[in-house]
């Protein structure tokens, strides 16, 4: 007689997310478009029509890093009309 075969537990893969949280409607609607050559990203939300134009200079930048450049930018301009 032999042992029972064990099961294998598979861990997924974490990704990064394609779609961010819209910081002015809170809907899961914002897209970021990267044009490498250009050396800009492209933010628009799907859902409030919110829209930026965001430089970045490293070529290692992703989605994610774009997204916090532009909440950081939303959030600061917000709080200057205080």
């Amino acid at each position: 007689m032999g042992r029972r075969r064990r099961k294998v537990a598979r861990i997924p893969k974490k990704r990064l997310p394609q779609v961010f949280l819209c910081p002015q409607c809170g809907k899961e609607a914002i897209r970021i478009d990267l044009s490498k050559e250009e050396g800009t990203a492209s933010v628009g939300c799907g859902a409030c029509g919110l829209a930026d134009h965001l430089p970045f200079t490293s070529p290692t930048y992703k989605e994610i890093d774009v997204y916090c450049r532009f909440t950081d930018k939303y959030y600061d301009r917000r709080k200057s009309k205080i």
